[in-house]
């Protein structure tokens, strides 16, 4: 017997996304699946369209736009399933893609998520921004993915079609156990949007359990749907974000020396987009550091800690990727990680 599969996606204004992508999921060919969509107050005329096309796909109607992070939280008490898939409505799927992810974690109970690999929609030989083929992290808490340092994103020639632990797993397209979702605190609602996955998936390694990228599952993602690159509100979420989560999973003795450096490298990075005319970004970094005290300080309690400390996270790069990609010039994932894969 299948387990059950809930795909959620998460819409605000994305009717269009919806028209394209929606027929993609319905017809994936997984037996045991409800498809759900969770919708984050929109404005257009998304729900209508829903109910009025899709009557076979349920419909969760937030009251206000929750943001990704609450947006799930909220929705998800309202789906009893073995397993969540977590769905950008952006993302057009390939035929079976669950199948693979399911038994994945189907066979191993000490894997908590997954994710498929993630190639561009507007290029599908290359890989895509968020998540790529699986997400690292390095020693001062930067994102980075199999496929994917900052905004170079490698030709997919199969360099990475082994499954292996990775430290996140992408929110565009992540399958989670739903039990240990709600067990865990689900995603952060202090962080709204940005990196809420990446702190996830931390606090379930440090939960004892595995995170990993089945690359034999593929997606295209579009991207930048609701947030574009460059966004100032984009800008200072990741900023932010990534601060809160560094300070809320890193050991003490390492986030009291981690945390300054990141703001001396963060200040470093607003400084020269300010000497380039990027005043927006400027902007965006010292808010971020602004939200960040703010939190540190009085809203510390509005956020999900780790309940256990005790597990050991993979993926995890010793060095610098900033100095490796910067300094160095190395663009690609196997440069840089080389034999610590």
């Amino acid at each position: 017997m299948a387990s059950s599969v809930a795909i959620v996606i998460l819409n605000w204004n994305g009717k269009r996304y919806l028209e394209k992508f929606l027929p993609f999921v319905a017809s994936c060919g997984y037996p045991d699946m409800e498809l759900i969509v969770a919708d984050n107050a929109s404005t257009d005329d998304s729900v209508a369209w829903l109910k009025a096309t899709w009557p076979s796909v349920r419909v969760v109607q937030l009251p206000v736009n929750y943001g990704f992070a609450k947006g799930y939280n909220e929705a998800l008490k309202q789906v009893a399933a073995d397993y969540y898939f977590l769905l950008n409505s952006d993302v057009e799927v390939t035929p079976h893609f669950l199948e693979p992810m399911v038994a994945l974690l189907d066979n191993d109970p000490t894997i908590g998520a997954c994710q498929p690999k993630i190639r561009m929609y507007d290029d599908k030989s290359r890989f895509e921004y968020a998540g790529a083929a699986g997400g690292w992290l390095d020693a001062l808490g930067y994102p980075f993915a199999r496929g994917r340092i900052f905004d170079f994103c490698e030709t997919d020639h199969g360099q990475y079609d082994d499954i292996q632990p990775v430290f996140w797993a992408s929110g565009a397209a992540l399958l989670v156990r739903g039990r240990l979702y709600h067990e865990l605190g689900g995603l952060d609602e202090f962080f709204f949007a940005h990196q809420e996955e990446i702190d996830f998936c931390w606090r379930l390694q440090l939960a004892g359990y595995t995170v990993m990228v089945c690359p034999p599952a593929v997606v295209y993602h579009v991207g930048g749907g609701t947030l574009p690159k460059g966004n100032e509100l984009k800008v200072f979420l990741n900023f932010r974000n990534n601060l809160v989560m560094l300070a809320k999973n890193l050991p003490l003795h390492q986030s009291v020396w981690k945390i300054p450096l990141r703001f001396f490298l963060d200040s470093i990075s607003a400084w020269k987009s300010l000497f380039d005319g990027q005043r927006t970004y400027f902007k965006a970094i010292l808010e971020a550091h602004i939200g960040f005290m703010g939190w540190l300080l009085i809203r510390r309690h509005k956020s999900v800690f780790p309940k256990i400390k005790t597990g050991k996270p993979k993926g995890w790069y010793p060095g610098s990727v900033v100095w490796q990609h910067f300094v160095k010039g190395k663009k690609h994932f196997s440069e840089i990680v080389g034999g610590n894969k």
